[in-house]
């Protein structure tokens, strides 16, 4: 089914998203002509397929569960913001926040994504194929960030649980993140996410991984210089 956002409010759009007729069981959507709109596809939580053709703005795929969504341009701040499952698929470049908070499913950007990518994100698995910007990881809680491109300053930042895998260069490391080790483990785990992310020309024990130190879990005054 084919919805025109030049025709029809996006709020009208979104209901009909979020309220499947079960009658028709319609699960397959083209979104024409979304033109920059904010929090297209927000609050989905049914199994659908749903295409975007074109840019579009905040919050795209916000707090979304089970829904396959491919966005054919590129997004604004918090793209896939609170995700719980499904996948979302950035064709194009990301803002800043991408998958902010999002504690399941799958974010693949082909393009670069902004500062802040993966900020809190509590189990979510983000691939860039491009760069991101600073402070991305920042205070990130669980799930894999993996960057096929370089990272700006303060790379993972206050992290806790979350494995980043870099390929690129890092301009530099924030509080507590170290490398480590890339174990069978993760290279398992990593090769997994780019073949689910179409990647066919990475292998795995071409990345680094970087994680946390622990060194800020609790408050110890040797540690001050880190706070």
């Amino acid at each position: 089914m084919k919805l025109d956002l030049k025709k029809l409010k996006l709020r009208k759009v979104n209901e009909q998203l979020q309220s499947i007729d079960r009658k028709t069981n319609e699960r397959d959507f083209t979104i024409i002509n979304p033109e920059g709109n904010h929090a297209v596809c927000a609050g989905l939580t049914e199994e659908l397929n749903i295409n975007i053709k074109g840019h579009v703005g905040y919050y795209c795929a916000g707090m979304n569960q089970k829904a396959n969504i491919t966005i054919e341009g590129n997004v604004g701040t918090g793209v896939a913001e609170n995700m719980m499952s499904g996948k979302v698929h950035v064709k194009g470049n990301a803002s800043q926040s991408a998958g902010a908070t999002a504690h399941g499913g799958l974010l693949i950007i082909d393009g670069d994504a902004s500062s802040r990518c993966g900020i809190s994100m509590k189990g979510v698995d983000i691939v860039v194929k491009g760069s991101v910007g600073h402070m991305s990881g920042f205070m990130s809680q669980a799930g894999n960030l993996v960057v096929c491109g370089d990272a700006g300053e303060a790379l993972g930042d206050s992290l806790y649980e979350t494995n980043i895998y870099i390929k690129g260069k890092v301009k530099s490391l924030g509080a507590d993140c170290v490398e480590k080790k890339m174990d069978k483990k993760h290279i398992k785990k990593l090769n997994l996410l780019l073949q689910e992310a179409n990647i066919k020309n990475q292998k795995a024990e071409s990345f680094k991984r970087y994680g946390s130190a622990k060194k800020l879990y609790n408050f110890k005054i040797d540690n001050i210089s880190n706070y």
